[in-house]
C-alpha cells in the first residue's frame, strides 16, 4: 500500500543567488502540509505527521477535484486584508467540528501545492524536479484547479527571484527555496536550499514570565549534543494578542524538568531574579535574533517575538553548538 513520505528538507543558505541548474520557489509563511487523496479518503498531515484534516473541512471539501490517487505537498496559508495572517494558522490544530467549519468560513485556507509526489497511482518522488514540475503544472491546467488550491509559482530567471525578495516580502513572503532542476524528491534529505529576507531561529520554550493566560516573555532553550536542555535566552515584551494564542500551546511542566532549581536573572546589571513557570520543552517557536553572542554562548540581547510553531519538531530545533 502507497504511503505519504517523510516532506524533502531545505538547509538554510544566506545567498539569494539561484545557482545554474536550479529553479526558485516562493517561500510562503505558512504551514508545511503533505496531502493524500485515494478513494474518497483525505490524508493531510504537517511535517512531523500531525493529521491535518480534520482542522481544515475546506481542504476536504475541495479533495475531490485532484484525480484518484495524487499526493502533493505544499503549503497551508491564509490571506487577510491582502497579506498572509500566520496567526490565523496557529489556532486552528486544537479546533475540529463546528469549531473548525467556523473558522474555515471566517479565514479559509488555501493549499500551496509545489510538489507532486503520486499522480493517478504513480509514484512520481524518482523523477527530476523539472519533469515533477511539468506534471503540477498540467494537472492545475487539465483540472481547473482554483479556490482552494493554488500553484507555487517558480522561476529559472535570477531577475524574478530579486523581484519576489524586493516586492513580494511586504504581503508576508518569506524567502526563496532553491530546487536542482535534475534532483529526485528525496524524503527527509535537506537537498533543498532556502533563503529568508529576515534572520530567526528556531528555539523551545522552556519557562515563561506573567500570567498562564497571557505569557508576557519565553525562556528558550536548546539541547546540546550530551542531551541537556541549554538556556539561550529570553524574548522582548510579548504583544497580548500573541501571548493569548501562544498559550493553549504550553504544557505546565511535570516533574524532573531540566531547569528545576533554577534561577534566571531579570537582565545585564541586575540581581533581580525572573519568577518563571516552567513548560514542557516541546514548543517550538521562531524569534529574530543578532549575533552577538556571550561567552556561554547565550544570545546576549532580548529576542524579538515572531511566531510559535506548532508544526515544527523539536527535534528540527538546531543543537546548542549549532
Amino acid at each position: 500500500m502507497w504511503t505519504l513520505p517523510e516532506p524533502m528538507l531545505a538547509a538554510p543558505t544566506p545567498d539569494p543567488v539561484l545557482p545554474a541548474g536550479w529553479a526558485a520557489e516562493i517561500k510562503f509563511d505558512g504551514w508545511r502540509a503533505l496531502l493524500s487523496w485515494s478513494q474518497g479518503n483525505l490524508v493531510l498531515r504537517s511535517r512531523q505527521g500531525t493529521p491535518l484534516a480534520e482542522a481544515f473541512p475546506e481542504v476536504r471539501a475541495a479533495a475531490g477535484q485532484l484525480p484518484d490517487r495524487t499526493a502533493l505537498d505544499g503549503e497551508l496559508i491564509v490571506w487577510e486584508g491582502g497579506r498572509l495572517a500566520f496567526e490565523r494558522l496557529q489556532g486552528r490544530l486544537q479546533r475540529r467540528g463546528p469549531a473548525a467549519a467556523r473558522l474555515a468560513e471566517e479565514w479559509p485556507a488555501h493549499f500551496v501545492a509545489f510538489d507532486v509526489l503520486r499522480l493517478e497511482g504513480t509514484d512520481t518522488t524518482g523523477w527530476p524536479y523539472e519533469r515533477r514540475r511539468a506534471a503540477l503544472e498540467g494537472l492545475f491546467a487539465e483540472r481547473g484547479l482554483s479556490g482552494t488550491w493554488a500553484l507555487c509559482p517558480s522561476t529559472t530567471e535570477q531577475s524574478t527571484v530579486d523581484d519576489w525578495l524586493t516586492n513580494w516580502t511586504p504581503v508576508g513572503i518569506e524567502g526563496v527555496v532553491f530546487k536542482r532542476l535534475r534532483s529526485p524528491y528525496a524524503p527527509g534529505a535537506r537537498g533543498w536550499k532556502k533563503h529568508k529576507v529576515r534572520h530567526t531561529e528556531d528555539a523551545l520554550v522552556g519557562a515563561y514570565t506573567g500570567p498562564a493566560a497571557a505569557p508576557r516573555t519565553l525562556l528558550l532553550g536548546r539541547y546540546d549534543t550530551a542531551g541537556r536542555l541549554r538556556y539561550i535566552g529570553r524574548t522582548t515584551t510579548l504583544p497580548q494578542t500573541a501571548g493569548r494564542t501562544l498559550a493553549p500551546l504550553l504544557t505546565t511542566a511535570a516533574a524532573p524538568h531540566p531547569w528545576t532549581g533554577w534561577t534566571f536573572s531579570a537582565g545585564w546589571g541586575t540581581r533581580e531574579t525572573l519568577h518563571v513557570t516552567l513548560v514542557a520543552p516541546e514548543l517550538v517557536v521562531e524569534v529574530g535574533v543578532d549575533v552577538a553572542r556571550d561567552s556561554g554562548g547565550r544570545w546576549r540581547h532580548a529576542a524579538r517575538w515572531h511566531r510559535a510553531r506548532p508544526d515544527v519538531a523539536p527535534g528540527e530545533v538546531p543543537r546548542f553548538e549549532e
